[in-house]
């Protein structure tokens, strides 16, 4: 569900580059707020565990679509709505400015679409109040929390996305049209998400339950915790992403169902053309491949060249969101103690 810029009119790109700027603020105040440094690392190796499961494209049967996961309700469950936002955010930043996935102008909707609905709407709203707030709590509950919550904020993005395209007026996509088609597709990405998010937070409750109590003491999340995430990461990214559908994802999906075109080409404004050479110049490995690969003319030799480029980007985005994050949780951490120490 990652938006292109082909969707968006400068003016609805750089209205939604406000508003998460001002989330990714609001969460970094009370975050350092906060005090609490114990969830610094978690931040890092689950980002980095996000970025590498939303690189993996499955196929929805019967459809000629694919779907991938979004990681906001995972994040948030494990970290609180506000880290889940700045981590999700990063994971987002890496992947548009280093991958190409996402356009720069669609950046701002992009992060608003996938953190904010499963972080500050379907976390609080949905699954605390199904699941409950701590970690003792039954399996039914818990498994009916997941898939509410992550089908939830899983259509909410959608429905958002549709929104914003219509706001912008560039491409020939009617809203009931097109939210006729992204409801759906999404409807069934969310179910997958659900099972994902309920294996993954009762991997964490069997293992750590404590980092699920909604209390105000400090949890140390325990090194078998951390590094099965990180573990999970690399794996996730540098090998099973290879096996990632190659079918268009649900919105790609949904276009082009609705306009029959594969692609839409976007306005040619000024905007637009910086913008686009700004991130063809940081994307130093584009969709996740080197560049070099599209033009071989061996197969054997083009599939393996594009494996290895997939691994590699798997890797070190992997390794870079979790440095992003993690410094993300150390800065805020540091903030609020200067602060302290200055008043």
């Amino acid at each position: 569900m990652h938006m292109s810029d082909a969707l968006l009119s400068p003016a609805v790109g750089g209205a939604f580059w406000l508003a998460t700027g001002g989330l990714v603020a609001y969460s970094a105040k009370k975050i350092a707020e906060e005090n609490d440094s114990s969830k610094t690392a978690l931040m890092g190796v689950a980002g980095a565990f996000i970025f590498a499961a939303q690189m993996i494209n499955f196929s929805i049967p019967g459809t000629g679509s694919s779907g991938h996961l979004g990681g906001g309700l995972i994040l948030a469950v494990l970290l609180g709505p506000y880290r889940a936002f700045i981590t999700l955010a990063s994971v987002l930043v890496i992947q548009c400015l280093f991958f190409a996935d996402g356009g720069l102008l669609a950046l701002g909707c992009n992060v608003f679409n996938l953190a904010f609905f499963p972080a500050f709407i379907a976390y609080p709203y949905i699954y605390k109040l199904i699941a409950g707030a701590g970690a003792g709590d039954s399996k039914c509950r818990l498994a009916t929390g997941c898939f509410a919550g992550a089908i939830v904020g899983l259509l909410m993005g959608s429905l958002s996305v549709v929104v914003q395209t219509v706001m912008s007026g560039i491409s020939d996509l009617p809203f009931n049209s097109f939210v006729l088609f992204m409801l759906p597709i999404h409807l069934a990405i969310g179910i997958v998400e659900g099972v994902v998010t309920y294996l993954v937070i009762s991997f964490v409750k069997q293992t750590q339950p404590g980092i699920l109590m909604a209390s105000r003491e400090k949890f140390q999340p325990s090194r078998h915790v951390l590094v099965t995430f990180a573990i999970a990461a690399l794996v996730v990214g540098g090998f099973v992403s290879w096996f990632a559908s190659s079918s268009p994802d649900g919105l790609e999906w949904s276009v082009s169902k609705v306009t029959g075109k594969v692609e839409l080409l976007g306005a040619a404004g000024n905007v637009e053309k910086f913008l686009a050479a700004v991130q063809d110049k940081l994307a130093f490995l584009p969709d996740y491949s080197f560049r070099s690969t599209a033009k071989g003319n061996d197969a054997e030799n083009t599939l393996m060249a594009a494996n290895i480029g997939t691994t590699v980007s798997g890797v070190l985005g992997a390794l870079m969101v979790f440095s992003l994050a993690g410094v993300a949780g150390f800065t805020l951490r540091n903030r609020w103690r200067k602060e302290t120490v200055d008043v």
